[in-house]
């Protein structure tokens, strides 16, 4: 067991989950149901995947929660996509949202490989 909240990767997808809720806020409202509700839903998955494998016993179940963490990146980036395509969000929001959920992502991909080698 570990304590998520000490993991730089839970620290920076706790941020951007933030930024995306700020950024989504001004999302039309017909969306509130949808869109809206997929890209957050989408992003709190990365931090809380992470936080509930951490709770676990084995390094095994850290590293299936982890990969579940990152599919969720892989959505939340897809929802990005599609939200500045729809003129959501300015070029400047996506570039720095889709920096930053890349950072994770590449974050992830490197813990998850070195809980799976321990």
């Amino acid at each position: 067991m570990q304590n998520f909240k000490e993991l730089k990767v839970w620290q920076k997808a706790h941020l951007i989950t933030l930024s995306i809720y700020q950024a989504s806020a001004k999302f039309p409202k017909e969306e509130v149901y949808s869109l809206t509700n997929q890209l957050r839903r989408a992003s709190a998955s990365i931090p809380a995947n992470i936080a509930e494998g951490c709770g676990k016993n084995t390094q095994l179940d850290l590293a299936n929660y982890l990969n579940i963490s990152l599919g969720s990146a892989n959505e939340t980036e897809y929802f990005l996509i599609l939200s500045k395509d729809l003129n959501y969000l300015s070029e400047e929001q996506f570039s720095i949202l889709s920096n930053d959920i890349n950072e994770v992502k590449a974050m992830l991909i490197s813990l998850i490989g070195k809980v799976r080698s321990k």
